[in-house]
């Protein structure tokens, strides 16, 4: 439940933190088969999908290094599964918003590619 709370948390500050810098929130917590997409935003013309990472110590490298390819897939996978509910494909970028103990949201734009 606390970890559940903490991630409701990052991300609520993850979204507000976004939208003080210009972007738009379309949807939080989007859930398909694949996934869950954290928070879907618009950035201009641009859909951008959104993981937040959150971690309380950097031992393994910290919040932004826990995006591992095996969760990079899931996210293109989900992202994949909400555009193809959309009219027309807009373009995408996938950003991670990385929350250390308590620091400044690190953005991450661009974190990875949809490469496959």
């Amino acid at each position: 439940m606390l970890k559940t709370l903490l991630g409701q948390s990052a991300e609520a500050r993850a979204e507000a933190f976004l939208v003080t810098q210009g972007l738009a929130s379309v949807a939080r917590n989007w859930r398909c088969r694949f996934g869950e997409i954290d928070l879907i935003m618009q950035d201009g013309a641009t859909r951008v999908f959104v993981e937040v990472r959150l971690r309380s110590r950097s031992d393994f490298g910290g919040a932004a290094a826990s995006v591992t390819p095996a969760k990079q897939r899931k996210l293109l996978a989900a992202a994949r599964q909400y555009l193809s509910g959309l009219k027309s494909v807009p373009p995408c970028r996938f950003d991670v918003i990385a929350l250390d103990a308590g620091g400044a949201p690190e953005w991450i734009r661009n974190a990875f590619d949809d490469v496959g």
